[in-house]
């Protein structure tokens, strides 16, 4: 239904039309998901990526002419990428967190994104930082038994137990306060925005899923879903956007959308 020169051509209309330079460029394969309605084009380098987006303007476009739901450009250095991280994932897993192992192996065929059915086993905490929407999502997708604390009036739509802490702790978790609550409610497995994809204390599993994964920002919207905190601490904002997007999590473009979210409020 859809090819690489077709769509190459598209875009060379699109960006002729509205004025953009006329940028070389090279599409190596294009993938459909008929199901959820998603074209995947997989551009040969970083720069060829770039020329298709087109500030976001080119693939708004080519999704509205061709009349699907979403579309979505990965360079084949991001998904090596992301196959390499997902080998040290596997290499990571402890035996009682084998069941992320049929997740890992769907994700090395990404894209489309097709998870297995998974039932996970263990009593889990899901801390409310700053992915805390996705986060939810991914604890209810494995079916995990969980429960969800989160600093008090951060996420006013969403049901969770409040506690008490510092707004820094949306970007980078406090890993001892978690451990204290999940011991004090037998909770083995931790969620949340670590700084890291899995790690180990006093017996509790730490697990940034999306790191472990390497599920970037923009995915997480359309996977879960994504609640933005109704309030923030501004320096420890800037310092999470921007290891984000220096790890490849975060497009430059979007870390720049959710710095300005909050900047543009009055102080």
């Amino acid at each position: 239904m859809f090819t690489p020169e077709a769509i190459s051509r598209l875009v060379r209309e699109i960006r002729l039309e509205h004025g953009l330079p006329e940028s070389p460029f090279r599409i190596d394969e294009v993938r459909y998901d008929p199901e959820g309605g998603k074209l995947f084009i997989i551009a040969h380098d970083r720069t060829d990526k770039s020329v298709v987006i087109g500030n976001s303007l080119v693939i708004g476009k080519l999704r509205e002419r061709l009349g699907v739901r979403q579309v979505t450009v990965y360079s084949n250095l991001d998904l090596e990428t992301k196959r390499r991280k997902l080998d040290e994932a596997e290499k990571l897993l402890p035996k009682e967190l084998e069941f992320l192992t049929p997740i890992v192996e769907a994700e090395r065929r990404f894209p489309p994104r097709e998870w297995p059915e998974v039932t996970g086993n263990l009593k889990t905490l899901v801390f409310l930082s700053f992915s805390a929407k996705p986060l939810l999502g991914f604890a209810k997708a494995l079916k995990l038994p969980y429960g969800a604390i989160g600093l008090r009036h951060t996420y006013p739509r969403l049901e969770y137990e409040a506690v008490e802490g510092d707004l820094r702790e949306l970007f980078f978790p406090n890993e001892d306060k978690l451990v204290r609550i999940a011991r004090e409610r037998g909770a083995k497995l931790v969620l949340a925005d670590f700084p890291f994809p899995l790690g180990e204390k006093d017996g509790v599993y730490l697990l940034n899923p999306f790191r472990l994964l390497h599920i970037g920002f923009f995915e997480l919207k359309y996977l879960f879903g994504f609640e933005f905190p109704t309030m923030v601490d501004k320096e420890a904002l800037l310092e999470f956007v921007a290891k984000l997007t220096y790890d490849g999590l975060m497009e430059s473009t979007d870390g720049a959308k959710v710095v300005w979210r909050y900047w543009r409020r009055r102080r």
